[in-house]
C-alpha cells in the first residue's frame, strides 16, 4: 500500500538519470523549486511548487528527474504506493493545485476515481493536502474502518494535542478524527487508506 515517503532536496543542475521502475504508483509532490521529468513513454514536463505528479510504472517505465535550475534547490516529497494490481499499462499525469484550494482546508489531490480534479491512482487511497496558517485549526473526520497516515511537510503542528515538527508523521492503524492546530505556517499530507 503506502511503501515510501522520501523527502528530497535536489541540488541545482543535478538529479537522477534514466532509471527503471515497475509495478508502483509514484507521486511527486513539489514543495519548492522545479523538477524536470522525462520518460520512456515520451513524456516531458517541468513541475514546480504547487504541482503534483503521478507516474504509473506498471509493466515497466524508465524515467529521469533533474533540477533544471542553475541556482535554486528543488524540494519535494516522493511517495510510492503499491497498485491494486500488477501489470498495469504505464502512465503519467501532472496537475497544478492552486494554493487557495489547500488554504486552511482539505484538498483532495489523488484518488482512485480522480474525483474533484484529483490525480488518478490505481489503489484504494485518498491523498489529501492542506496548508494551514499560523493559529488556524482544521478537523479531519476519519471514515469508518479505514487507516490513516499524516505527514508534516513543513512547519510545526499539534495533532490531537501532540506537537509535531517538520518531517514528523502519525500512523494510525485505525483512523480516528484528528484536530490539527498550526503552531506556524504548515503543509500537511494525509493518506486515507484501507484498514491494515
Amino acid at each position: 500500500m503506502l511503501r515510501v515517503i522520501n523527502e528530497d532536496m535536489v541540488a541545482p543542475d543535478h538529479g537522477f538519470g534514466m532509471h527503471p521502475h515497475k509495478d508502483m504508483e509514484i507521486i511527486t509532490y513539489m514543495l519548492a523549486g522545479e523538477l524536470a521529468h522525462e520518460d520512456s513513454l515520451g513524456n516531458g514536463s517541468v513541475i514546480k511548487a504547487g504541482d503534483v505528479q503521478r507516474m504509473t510504472a506498471g509493466t515497466g517505465i524508465v524515467h529521469a528527474e533533474t533540477n533544471p535550475s542553475l541556482t535554486e534547490k528543488a524540494h519535494l516529497l516522493q511517495i510510492w504506493l503499491t497498485p491494486a494490481q500488477s501489470g498495469l499499462t504505464p502512465g503519467y499525469e501532472d496537475k497544478h493545485i492552486d494554493a487557495a484550494r489547500k488554504q486552511n482546508r482539505w484538498c483532495l489531490i489523488a484518488s482512485q476515481d480522480a474525483r474533484d480534479d484529483s490525480l488518478l491512482i490505481h489503489q484504494d487511497v485518498n491523498l489529501w493536502a492542506t496548508c494551514l496558517q499560523t493559529g488556524q485549526s482544521l478537523i479531519y473526520q476519519a471514515p469508518k474502518a479505514r487507516s490513516a497516515y499524516l505527514q508534516l511537510a513543513g512547519g510545526s503542528l499539534r495533532v490531537n494535542g501532540e506537537l509535531l515538527a517538520h518531517g514528523d508523521a502519525v500512523a494510525l492503524e485505525v483512523a480516528i478524527d484528528l484536530n490539527l492546530q498550526a503552531e506556524s505556517d504548515v503543509e500537511v499530507l494525509l493518506f486515507d487508506l484501507p484498514k491494515i
